[in-house]
């Protein structure tokens, strides 16, 4: 019954009204659509870095400190002054002027409230400089709630202002969360244009220099944008209404993968459009027969992307859940598009698409081209399998061993160019202030009674301090609890939460608080919670303690990253293997398969590893980049690798399997290098983009791409074949169907 519905659909699309049938249709869902729905863009959000249940512990104590110590202040700005030859006495004066500006009433409306540098004693000021008098912080407070062009504007307005001060030496930027978004905004509030029209100008060469024909490289194109246009109405209609969250840096990545895969389809169909065009007469003919041979491995491909991009939903951690709509909403769109939009466009246009090089029919060439680069390749793999396997294993294993030393950054601001304003007012205060003071650490002691506040409690307090400060990784606690406040019998000013159920602590950490270091600090802390309450007299029955800010989120996202590059890696890899023995009808296949596609992404990321550490000078990667480079580059893997063993199975019904190898190799090698080549140009533009993350997931799925096409796909694997085929020669089917490894 499949079969019957595949050579059904396949005759419809290839026909004369099938083909204008699907070409009407999906001009009247884009102009449907495009005036109904919105865009994507303006829905977009991104989406931080917490968990999707929001239940990890440094949510659950935020959620604790929103309760207990309610607060109308949003993010927080932190603006950063400097003056190289020490802050002067115009300088004092410049930032006292923005100090009372922002306490006026001409403010930026959504400016809650800042430090009152104006109304303090000289001495005090004095106190928050730097040790070298060169650099002061003044922290400013958002109001809750803002929209993110909301936060940009505002902090521009503080900007302008800065601007307009007197004192030529003093340089102003603005770091901490509110300045984080704000440059998050400007970093991507031109960056879906300008990828866009680098990925078309850059396609649009390529296809010309490969097939020297206008139409060949303008149809792909045509047809890529047609399918943006819906998946983009499509997504814009799901932000709009809620349904799923899109994520600002996925669009990015989607409409590189969309324009990418749109174009390898056509290419697997041109490919094979134009063999059957030498043929047959009728070009409704040659598509019909070269859809019937292409549609399955585009079905399968397609579907190994789709599912890869389901299996995201598992992902607790927010960067990668929310990744899974915006990508599998895309593929299914592409997959409709690799089978009705490109069949019937070049069904219409016919030979016409191939000017000047039309092709005639009985002009068959694929019997006698032995002489092309790929048909050389072809035939030493099979003629030397082993040597070719075993150096190609070798190469991959040793850049496969640099992965061992691979390290990775928590901290986010690595990832922003050095010249953006919240980057250099980071590294200002790194250098100038103590590492822990860039972001402390709030402990919250909380009861699920109201606490009877009195000598013993303070004294129990203070004996947590005590506690903490003796463990060696915290250099400050505030306020620090004295002997006279003890015997007192209260709490200092805002120690006590309003309801009377918490006290809350600062520590100030003695490691800069987004390094490694720091966040064991914190999982250290919170491992010995239970012996800290009861040691210091708290009944941890009674007590609970909790750490919240930026090391406690911090250190949640690497438990959180941890977890769902484990879950991940394993569906994705499972998955694809059970998709794989479906397709191929050999478990033995499939498993080789799957295993040099792995093979190939641990070379590409440790290869990638030595690029960045020991060229680039990089001492530290995002965190993110393993499981965004597996997930892309498994998924996409496969499409050439099904594309490969289709070609081998089909001529294996014809020739022996050594032959069948050979041949596969030969007639798929122009159309699947041509195709990496254009998907690995196509990530090459995140190389433009300002974030570290971006630049570095370019560099490394370019790389993997051309590995996994012109060395795994076009000689490993083959080779593996092939000794799979010798080791089962006398098992060789008396009508020489393919000898799989059963």
């Amino acid at each position: 019954m499949l079969k019957q519905f595949a050579k059904t659909f396949t005759q419809f699309v290839s026909s004369r009204k099938g083909a204008w049938t699907v070409l009407i249709g999906w001009m009247v869902i884009i102009l449907v659509l495009s005036l109904s729905t919105p865009g994507s863009k303006p829905y977009a959000i991104n989406s931080g870095e917490g968990s999707v249940h929001n239940d990890t512990p440094s949510a659950v104590a935020q959620q604790i400190m929103d309760e207990q110590f309610p607060s109308k202040d949003g993010l927080t700005a932190l603006l950063v002054f400097h003056d190289p030859d020490k802050i002067s006495e115009a300088d004092r004066n410049d930032i006292t002027e923005m100090s009372r500006w922002l306490a006026s009433a001409e403010k930026p409306r959504y400016v809650s409230a800042s430090l009152p540098f104006h109304q303090l004693p000289k001495n005090v000021q004095d106190q928050m400089l730097s040790k070298d008098q060169t650099t002061m912080l003044l922290n400013v407070s958002l109001q809750k709630d803002l929209e993110s062009d909301q936060t940009y504007d505002t902090l521009q307005q503080i900007r302008d202002h800065a601007k307009s001060l007197q004192s030529s030496g003093l340089q102003m930027e603005i770091t901490g969360p509110a300045g984080i978004a704000s440059d998050t905004t400007t970093l991507f509030k031109n960056a879906d244009v300008v990828l866009m029209l680098a990925t078309v100008v850059l396609i649009l060469v390529i296809l010309i220099v490969i097939y020297r024909s206008p139409l060949l490289a303008i149809m792909p194109l045509l047809i890529s944008g047609m399918v943006y246009l819906v998946v983009d109405r499509i997504l814009g209609l799901g932000g709009k209404l809620g349904w799923f969250v899109v994520e600002k840096q996925s669009l990015s990545i989607m409409m590189i993968l969309l324009f990418a895969v749109l174009t390898d389809y056509c290419l697997f169909i041109i490919a094979r459009f134009r063999e059957e065009l030498r043929r047959t007469e009728s070009k409704h003919e040659a598509m019909h027969v070269a859809l019937t041979h292409v549609a399955e491995p585009i079905l399968f491909s397609g579907g190994t992307v789709l599912m890869a991009m389901l299996i995201l939903f598992t992902a607790i951690f927010k960067p990668y859940n929310h990744f899974a709509p915006v990508f599998s909403i895309a593929m299914v769109i592409i997959l409709l598009g690799g089978v009705t939009l490109i069949p019937a466009l070049f069904t219409l246009v016919g030979r016409k698409a191939f000017w000047p090089f039309v092709p005639q029919a009985g002009t068959d060439r694929v019997k006698t081209k032995k002489e092309g680069v790929w048909s050389r390749i072809g035939a030493f793999v099979t003629r030397k399998p082993a040597v070719t396997a075993g150096v190609l294993l070798v190469l991959l294993l040793a850049s496969s061993a640099n992965l061992f030393g691979m390290k990775y950054s928590f901290n986010i601001m690595k990832s922003f160019p050095a010249d953006i304003s919240s980057r250099q007012g980071f590294d200002m205060l790194e250098e100038r202030f103590p590492p822990g003071q860039l972001a402390p650490v709030t402990v919250v002691l909380k009861s699920e009674h109201k606490l009877d506040v009195n000598t013993d409690l303070i004294k129990q307090v203070a004996a947590l301090s005590d506690r903490l400060m003796a463990d060696g990784r915290i250099s400050a606690i505030s306020p620090m609890l004295t002997p006279q406040q003890a015997n007192s019998g209260q709490l200092p000013d805002k120690m006590l939460s309003e309801s009377g159920q918490a006290i809350k602590l600062q520590l100030t950490l003695e490691d800069n608080p987004y390094d490694p270091a720091a966040l064991d600090s914190i999982a250290q802390l919170r491992k010995d919670s239970g012996s800290l309450l009861h040691e210091s007299g708290l009944a941890p029955k009674q007590f609970s303690l909790h750490f919240a800010g930026q090391t406690a989120e911090q250190l949640d996202v690497r438990i959180m990253n941890q977890r769902d590059t484990t879950v991940l890696f394993t569906l994705i890899t499972l998955s694809i293997a059970a998709m794989l023995t479906f397709q191929a009808r050999s478990a033995k296949m499939a498993a080789t398969m799957i295993l040099t596609m792995l093979l190939s992404y641990a070379g590409t990321m440790g290869l990638g590893w030595l690029i960045f550490h020991e060229f680039l000078g990089y001492d530290s990667v995002s965190y993110r980049l393993p499981v965004y480079t597996f997930v892309f580059l498994i998924a996409l893997g496969v499409d050439y690798n099904i594309m490969l063993v289709s070609r081998i199975r089909e001529e294996a019904k014809k020739y022996n399997w050594m032959e069948a190898v050979k041949r596969g190799v030969s007639l798929t090698g122009g159309v699947i290098s041509s195709a990496g080549i254009i998907l690995a140009a196509t990530f090459c533009v995140l190389i433009t983009q300002p974030l570290q993350e971006l630049f570095l997931f370019g560099i490394l799925m370019a790389m993997g791409i051309l590995i996994d096409t012109f060395l795994v796909r076009g000689m490993l694997l083959p080779a593996i074949l092939t000794l799979i085929g010798r080791s089962k020669r006398n098992n060789i089917h008396k009508n020489n169907l393919p000898v799989h490894p059963e």
